[in-house]
């Protein structure tokens, strides 16, 4: 029984992991090295991560350095800010390339506070949908003969109290995410 959970939980754990990671992508009035960390880079023919041909560095709250470890790649990573969604011009000096954050828009604050939340409520389904696969399996299990009644209501409540903890945690994150992209 704690086998089950335990696979249910970490999917859940991941979830909240992948919503992180778009939040990180999502950006905000302030620089932050992890708005590039979606940007691939035609390096030598393969794409490959921005934070693997250079370094990302943040020296002002609205200035990103970028200085490729290779300068031949300058053309490159520039191509590649500019066609990300973004929406940054960098500028080169043939040395590195220098990102001002300009402030963002009321408008612009409101629809990424909306994309926050679609993101946050995509997370809430998929957290759910797990919850429901878990108790399936639950039942599955109880309907073979593995599990007892007992067990399968213990399970129930077990993917219960994991879903509120986890929905719970989303709402923190998504509040800690609003607060960041209002403010800017």
């Amino acid at each position: 029984m704690s086998d089950i959970h335990s696979v249910y939980e970490e999917k859940m754990k991941k979830s909240i992991a992948a919503l992180k990671d778009e939040f990180n992508g999502l950006r905000t009035g302030r620089a932050s090295a992890s708005l590039f960390d979606k940007i691939r880079v035609d390096c030598y023919g393969q794409p490959t991560p921005l934070n693997q041909v250079a370094t990302v560095s943040i020296p002002e709250a609205r200035l990103v350095v970028i200085q490729p470890w290779d300068k031949s790649l300058l053309g490159e990573i520039e191509k590649a800010i500019l066609k990300s969604e973004l929406s940054l011009n960098p500028a080169n000096d043939g040395k590195l390339i220098r990102i001002s954050i300009p402030p963002l828009t009321e408008e612009r604050r409101k629809e990424l506070a909306k994309q926050a939340k679609n993101l946050a409520e995509q997370c809430r389904v998929a957290i759910r949908n797990i919850r429901r696969d878990g108790i399936d399996e639950a039942k599955k299990q109880q309907k073979e003969g593995i599990l007892s009644e007992d067990a399968l209501k213990s399970a129930e409540e077990k993917f219960q109290k994991a879903t509120d903890a986890h929905i719970n945690d989303i709402n923190k994150l998504l509040a800690e995410k609003e607060k960041e992209i209002l403010e800017g």
